[in-house]
């Protein structure tokens, strides 16, 4: 017990208790860089390459991911565009009139049709009814306009197709 209350005993003592601290820091900082390591491990992988090489490979991979992103937009905006071409030739303006074409009272059994795609052109087709014959007529409709005259009701049905109605002549009058 001499011995501790000596200052060599008490330097000992203080160079103890330091060492048991160094110990313990050790220990935590042993454990911190496992667990550094096991993250490490995580990101880069188990290879020896060091974390300039996992950037520089990580950003190869994102150009490659960009460029092949490019090209399937690219792709999609020329199939995109290719079926809206095919659309605007389909038949989107559409009208009905119905009409007594020789003022008899057989009900309105003379009908004109126009059937236009986006750009106001496509066909009127009329059917004119009479009690003994029925006459086909169609004519061709190039941006709203008739190639030839049209009768007033082809000009309503085209009219109507490109306001989006329905008309009746029987309903109008």
């Amino acid at each position: 017990m001499n011995s501790l209350q000596s200052s060599a005993g008490l330097v000992a003592l203080i160079a103890a208790a330091i060492a048991v601290l160094a110990l313990v820091a050790v220990v935590v900082a042993l454990r911190r860089l496992s667990s550094l390591r096991r993250d490490q491990k995580l990101v880069i992988g188990t290879g020896e390459r060091d974390i300039t090489a996992h950037a520089a490979d990580l950003e190869r991979q994102f150009v490659a991911l960009h460029d092949h992103l490019i090209d399937i937009a690219t792709r999609l905006d020329g199939r995109v565009e290719a079926a809206e071409r095919r659309l605007d030739g389909a038949i989107s303006h559409r009208a009905v009139v119905r009409y007594d074409a020789y003022n008899e009272l057989a009900g309105h059994q003379s009908v004109s049709i126009a059937l236009l795609d986006a750009h106001r052109s496509g066909v009127v087709i009329s059917s004119i009814q009479h009690r003994d014959q029925t006459r086909f007529y169609v004519r061709q409709v190039e941006r709203g306009k008739g190639t030839v005259e049209l009768s007033p009701e082809e000009q309503q049905a085209v009219d109507g197709a490109i306001a989006g109605e329905l008309l009746d002549m029987a309903e109008s009058v």
